[in-house]
């Protein structure tokens, strides 16, 4: 057992790890696996692709499915804590990689949630290090955690105002003219609010196209609420970090402060700073 544990390490270190040049390959070859068996399922969804080629996609989909669950059971097998993984995100989208495919032996309906692998294709975050935009995407969910309480409020209001005017248009023009239901009715007020306006249900009556027009105008206002919520404390946090990068030090010539770390002239006069070296190396304090 304890001989195996130094291959396992490997394996692990090649699996879950993009730090070398066999994890990088790995994630690269399993990238392109998984927008090929999606291709091929996509292609499987078309007639004239089904009737020819349909036998051949089927292998194709077979030999996929067995090359993800070798790998899903090598991952479990290397990894120290198995069930952690299976658990995790990454352990979930991977199992349901494989599921739909032995789901379709049952369920022929089923081949389309063979897509769902397509989650797996956010690897790619791994492989590019997109990550090292960590700070960043903390200060994007920071934004978002600090702004939910606002967000959930709106929402809520905007609710109302949907229940409101799909019902209005329940009352005014029937189900002669298709709101045929409250829930209809609802679901016509989330489309025209939205301004994002299908057009299958529409308005027949005066009074119900002025209300409709109201509720258009009304969801062109409300659109930028969220926007403006998340922008200001965006913007907030961002001013902040700003402040905590600048320097604690005023000009000599003209007493002008919120200089940068790195700066060597007065932004506001142009005189040479005369900073000490142990200020410039000071660590900005995020937020």
């Amino acid at each position: 057992m304890n001989d195996a544990r130094p291959i396992r390490d490997t394996v692990e270190t090649v699996i879950f790890g993009t730090e070398t040049r066999g994890g990088n390959l790995f994630d690269i070859a399993l990238l392109v696996t998984i927008l090929a068996s999606v291709a091929v399922v996509m292609f499987d969804s078309m007639d004239a692709y089904h009737a020819t080629y349909g036998d051949l996609f089927r292998v194709l989909e077979l030999g996929f499915t067995l090359v993800f669950a070798i790998e899903y059971l090598t991952r479990l097998w290397c990894t120290r804590n198995p069930m952690a993984y299976a658990i995790s995100f990454w352990g979930v989208v991977d199992l349901l990689a494989i599921l739909p495919t032995f789901l379709t032996l049952f369920v022929p309906e089923a081949s389309s949630l063979i897509v769902i692998r397509l989650l797996r294709v956010l690897r790619v975050f791994r492989i590019l290090h997109l990550f090292e935009l960590h700070e960043e995407y903390i200060e994007i969910i920071g934004v978002l955690r600090a702004t939910s309480r606002s967000i959930l409020v709106f929402f809520s209001l905007v609710m109302v105002t949907v229940v409101v005017f799909g019902c209005l248009l329940y009352v005014i023009d029937g189900p002669e003219h298709g709101f045929v239901s409250i829930p209809m009715s609802i679901y016509w007020a989330v489309v025209t609010i939205t301004t994002v306006g299908y057009g299958d249900v529409v308005p027949g009556t005066p009074m119900g196209r002025f209300v409709a027009s109201i509720g258009i105008l009304v969801g062109y206002s409300i659109l930028a609420v969220p926007t403006a919520i998340i922008t200001s404390k965006l913007w907030e946090r961002l001013g902040s970090r700003r402040a905590s990068q600048t320097l604690s030090w005023n000009c000599h010539v003209c007493a002008g402060a919120d200089h940068a770390l790195d700066a060597r002239f007065c932004k506001h006069c142009g005189a040479e700073m005369e900073i000490p070296d142990e200020l410039r190396e000071q660590k900005p304090i995020l937020p």
